[in-house]
């Protein structure tokens, strides 16, 4: 089986027209192929966001990550990037769809693709992967730790966000939420809150968390690891995308 990847940094168009960059991996097959928009977390456009873009074009996604901070700091370093989105109040929202909208009709555009897209994001990511699957046309999103979709921001947050779960009702596509049971940010109280909002609202939803992991369970350079929980959602998180982005 030929298995073949092609990883890179490309510019894509985002929001308002502006060029940014983006980090983009797929496999060199002809297709046709469901695609990935990679939303980075906080911590920024990183060495771990773009080895998990790298990963779904393994398992058969093209895939991309765009830069959400190549405007504030462009060729910094991550820790530089996100230090300085952070003391700004992050990315606004709207230049966040902007942004994943680019990058989806940059995977869209690729002569592989089948035309459906997902999007994935860990911690503020998944709160902006929620946000997307409201305003555009996606096929699947997967919201894993998102804080702040619902619950309570606490005073004097850095950044400028609010909650979001009212916008369960304007979501395109299914969602699968990757939760960790001993997670404050969002608590297992904020995860029930959305699960009742995405009842109410008549969505297709599946929510898993997992006991004995908190936040950033995920990752594998973090203290919070948890590799059991991190390998099933993997393949839930997977499972997921064959169901709701193959052609």
């Amino acid at each position: 089986m030929y298995d073949a990847l092609l990883a890179e940094t490309v510019t894509i168009t985002g929001h308002g027209g502006d060029a940014i960059e983006a980090y983009s991996a797929r496999p060199l097959t002809a297709g046709p192929l469901g695609s990935v928009v990679v939303i980075h977390h906080m911590p920024g456009y990183d060495a771990g966001t773009k080895e998990m873009v790298r990963r779904f074009a393994a398992e058969g996604f093209n895939a991309v990550c765009p830069n959400l901070y190549t405007r504030e700091a462009p060729g910094a370093s991550p820790d530089d990037a996100s230090a300085t989105a952070r003391a700004l109040g992050g990315v606004p929202d709207e230049r966040l769809v902007g942004d994943v909208a680019g990058a989806a009709a940059y995977l869209r555009g690729l002569t592989s693709s089948n035309g459906r897209v997902g999007t994935i994001g860990h911690c503020s990511g998944g709160r902006q992967a929620f946000l997307a699957a409201a305003h555009l046309e996606l096929q699947a999103a997967v919201d894993c730790y998102g804080a702040f979709v619902t619950g309570t921001v606490p005073e004097g947050f850095p950044l400028q966000v609010q909650p979001i779960g009212h916008l369960a009702k304007d979501l395109s596509c299914p969602l699968l939420g990757i939760f960790g049971a001993d997670d404050q940010y969002p608590s297992p109280e904020a995860v029930a809150e959305l699960e009742e909002l995405m009842k109410a609202a008549g969505k297709e939803y599946e929510f898993h968390s997992y006991e004995g992991a908190g936040h950033g369970f995920f990752a594998v350079d973090r203290p919070g690891y948890r590799p059991q929980a991190a390998t099933d959602g993997w393949a839930k998180i997977l499972d997921f995308y064959r169901r709701h982005l193959s052609a």
